[in-house]
Order: structure tokens, then C-alpha cells, then sequence
């Protein structure tokens, strides 16, 4: 089985679902490239330095799953953020674990609240932070850094946009004096909330995902959808291995 992908320097890891219980243990910057987040990976540096940087890279883009298949012919498994978030919620059920959640807004912060607090059940175990409008080119914040290394959460859960996320994810893995683990998962958890597309396991499995996102809100998501085509060229233009 391939267990390893590098694409433009890039380490993508080839889990599947029984290895969750390995990988939440685990440490570090944990990123879930999307397909329009790849599709700009040739012009956007500091994401793709983001990537590059991850200590774990999921394949959790269906629409990259299939372009290695067909283009590349090389098989992986799709690990989706959807995916890791539910099964992060049941652990989290298990576990009385510190969470701080990075969230875009008052709205979803106050969502996102609510479902951990029927997870984690003591409130002191988990912290809300919204965050401000970041320049996604050069992330500074003083603010959440001084929270995140007075607190020191376990995991570090990061609900913004995808694009900024990661580039969040390193400035935070960079700077904090410890080593939580940093999953950027974006708007996974708005799946769980009710705040964003009622996304199925059935139609993550079938990645059908995207299709259900468009339906929902198309005035933001069809364009997304479609610059994703360039992702077709970069794969064809750059050299892929695996092992």
C-alpha cells in the first residue's frame, strides 16, 4: 500500500479510518487540503510553504483523490476533515481534553460552543477565540498566541478559511513554546453545527461533498468549485512519486 505522496515538496499521508486512534495521539500541524486550496498552490507561497511544513498533510480533497487516480494512477484514501471531526467529537466524549477553537465569527463561535460543550461537558476545558481579519500573506497575533501558551489547550481546533488557515497553523506550530496538536479543519465542524451544508457521511464517502456545498450556497461556492480545473495542469506539469 503507498503510504506517502510528494507533490511540489509536499508530504501527503496515506491514512485510512482505522489509524485515527494512532494519529489523534500524535502531535503537531495537521492539514486538510481542499481542492480549491491546491488549485492555487503554484501562486499562493505562503500556503504552499504551509504545506510543505505540515507534519501531516490528509488527502482529504475526493476531487485530488480522483485526479491522482486517473491522471497519475496512483490509489489513496480519502481522509476527509469531515471525516476526522466526527470522530473527533467521539473521542472527545471519551476524553476530558482541552480544546481551543479558532472560530471566523460570533455566530459560528457560539455554534461551534455548544457542540463541544455536549462533548467535553466541563466548561473549563474548553476556550473560544474569534479571530480577526487576517492578512493571509503575514498572520501576527500576539493576542492568540499569549492565550494559547497561558492555557495550553491539547489541541488546537482552527474553523476559518481554508487558504489562511494553514498559513495560521505554522505561525502558530513556529511560535508557541509547546506542541499541541493544530488541526486546520476549516468548515468541517460547521457540518456538525448546522451552520453550513447538511453534509452526510453517505455523500463525503461518495465525495459528493463539494456538489452538496454548491446546491447550498452557489453564489459562493460554484466559482470556487470551478477554478479548481487548473488543479488538472499542475498535476500534469509536475513530477509526482510516492513510496
Amino acid at each position: 500500500m503507498i503510504k506517502e505522496v510528494f507533490f511540489l515538496k509536499i508530504k501527503f499521508s496515506n491514512y485510512k479510518l482505522k489509524d485515527f486512534n494512532k494519529l489523534i495521539n500524535k502531535r503537531g500541524l495537521f492539514l486538510f487540503p481542499s481542492g480549491p486550496g491546491l488549485s492555487t498552490i503554484k501562486n499562493n507561497k505562503k500556503y504552499c510553504n504551509a504545506l510543505q511544513q505540515a507534519d501531516v498533510n490528509f488527502f482529504d480533497s475526493g476531487y485530488f483523490v480522483l485526479l491522482l487516480r486517473y491522471l497519475k494512477n496512483i490509489k489513496v484514501n480519502k481522509f476527509s476533515g469531515y471525516l476526522f471531526i466526527k470522530y473527533f467529537l467521539e473521542y472527545l466524549k471519551k476524553n476530558k481534553i482541552k480544546v481551543l477553537s479558532i472560530d471566523p465569527n460570533k455566530i459560528i463561535s457560539t455554534s461551534v460552543e455548544k457542540l463541544l460543550l455536549k462533548k467535553i461537558i466541563n466548561k473549563k476545558l474548553l476556550i473560544n477565540y474569534i479571530a480577526p481579519i487576517y492578512d493571509k500573506y503575514e498572520i501576527i497575533d500576539i493576542k492568540l498566541l499569549k492565550i494559547i501558551k497561558r492555557t495550553k489547550p491539547r489541541f488546537v481546533l482552527i474553523n476559518i478559511a481554508g487558504g489562511t488557515q494553514e498559513i495560521l497553523g505554522l505561525y502558530l506550530k513556529k511560535n508557541l513554546n509547546y506542541k499541541p496538536t493544530i488541526l486546520c479543519t476549516g468548515a468541517a465542524i460547521t457540518f456538525f453545527t448546522g451552520d453550513q451544508a447538511p453534509i452526510s457521511s453517505f455523500l463525503d464517502n461518495i465525495y459528493l461533498g463539494w456538489f452538496t456545498r454548491i446546491l447550498y450556497n452557489p453564489k459562493l461556492f460554484l466559482l470556487r468549485y470551478v477554478k479548481t480545473f487548473k488543479l488538472i495542469f499542475i498535476l500534469q506539469k509536475n513530477k509526482i512519486t510516492f513510496k
